[in-house]
C-alpha cells in the first residue's frame, strides 16, 4: 500500500478501502470503530470513503482495534495516511476551484486513463486558452477568477501532453459548431482538434449530426487507474456540484453507454476529416 502511485485523493480512497476491508475481515461494526477513534459512524465513513484527510494517531488507534500489531505493516499505512494528507498542487487554487471538482482534480492526477463524452463544449484537456476564456464567461466567474482557472487549465494540459494520461474524447458535432466567442476562436480551437489527433496520447471521435447517438445521460467521463485496487470512477458534472460512481454495476452501465457512443460515432480518421469540413465551412461563412 506504501507503495500506491497517485495523489492525495486516490491516497485516500486507496486507505479507506484498505481500513473498510480490515474492519469487516474481523466482523467490527462501524460503531465500535467510532467509538475508538472518540467519534462517530459518519466520520468512519467518511475515512473510508475517502473523502477527508485522516488523522495519524486515528489510523493508528483503528489499525490497533483491527489487530494489525506487525510493526512493518502499521507504519507502511501510517506512511500512506502521511501521504494522503498532503495538499495537491492544485491545492493553490482552492479559492476558485468548487470542492466538488478539487476531488476531479485529484483523481485525474493520478488517473492511468480517460474516458469522456461531451455533449456540450469541447472538453478541458482539449481546449485552447481564447475557448477557454470564452466558456468561463458564459459563468458567473469574475475576471481574475476566470485568468487564474485558465491558467489551472494550462497545467492540467501539460501535465496530459506529457503523456502521463490517455485520453479518449468523443465529442458531439454540434457542440464543435457551436460558436463559443466567436468564429475566430472557434477556428483556432478547431485548427487545435485537427492537430491534436496526430497525439498518440488522444483517440478523438466525433458523433456527427444528425446522427441519433445512444441515449447517454448528457456529458460524463470514466477514469482508469494503474492501481488494482482502485475501481473505475465515473465523473458526471452539474451546475453546482458533481457526481461520482465507483459500484460496479453502475459503471458498467457507463462504459456500455460509453461504448455505444464510440460506435455509432465517426472513427479518429473520419472525425479528423469532418473537422477539416468544419473548418473548411467556417471559411466559407467568414
Amino acid at each position: 500500500m506504501a507503495d500506491a502511485v497517485g495523489g492525495p485523493t486516490v491516497l485516500r480512497l486507496l486507505l479507506g478501502a484498505q481500513l473498510r476491508r480490515l474492519r469487516e475481515s474481523r466482523g467490527i461494526s462501524a460503531q465500535e470503530a467510532a467509538r475508538t477513534i472518540r467519534g462517530s459512524e459518519s466520520k468512519i465513513s467518511r475515512i473510508e470513503l475517502g473523502r477527508n484527510a485522516v488523522r495519524e494517531i486515528d489510523i493508528a488507534d483503528l489499525l490497533s482495534l483491527y489487530g494489525i500489531t506487525d510493526k512493518a505493516e502499521r507504519e507502511q499505512m501510517l506512511l500512506l495516511a502521511s501521504r494522503a494528507n498532503q495538499p495537491g498542487w492544485w491545492h493553490r487554487y482552492h479559492d476558485v476551484l468548487p470542492g466538488w471538482f478539487q476531488a476531479y482534480m485529484g483523481l485525474e492526477e493520478s488517473a492511468q486513463s480517460i474516458r469522456t463524452y461531451d455533449a456540450q463544449f469541447v472538453p478541458g484537456l482539449l481546449q485552447t486558452e481564447d475557448y477557454a476564456s470564452a466558456v468561463l464567461a458564459l459563468g458567473d466567474n469574475s475576471l481574475d477568477e476566470a485568468e487564474r482557472l485558465v491558467v489551472l487549465l494550462k497545467e492540467r494540459q501539460r501535465r496530459f501532453a506529457a503523456g502521463g494520461i490517455r485520453l479518449w474524447a468523443i465529442i458531439d458535432e454540434v457542440a464543435l459548431r457551436r460558436p463559443i466567442g466567436g468564429p475566430g476562436i472557434l477556428r483556432g480551437q478547431l485548427e487545435h482538434l485537427r492537430d491534436a489527433c496526430h497525439q498518440q496520447s488522444l483517440t478523438l471521435q466525433v458523433t456527427p449530426f444528425p446522427v441519433v447517438s445512444y441515449a447517454a445521460p448528457g456529458s460524463f467521463s470514466i477514469l482508469r487507474f494503474a492501481d488494482a485496487d482502485m475501481p473505475d470512477m465515473v465523473y458526471a458534472e452539474q451546475l453546482t456540484s458533481a457526481t461520482y460512481v465507483d459500484k460496479r454495476a453502475e459503471v458498467e452501465r457507463y462504459l456500455l453507454a460509453m461504448e455505444r457512443l464510440s460506435i455509432v460515432s465517426a472513427s479518429p480518421g473520419d472525425s479528423h476529416r469532418l473537422i477539416t469540413t468544419m473548418l473548411a465551412d467556417l471559411d466559407g461563412t467568414s
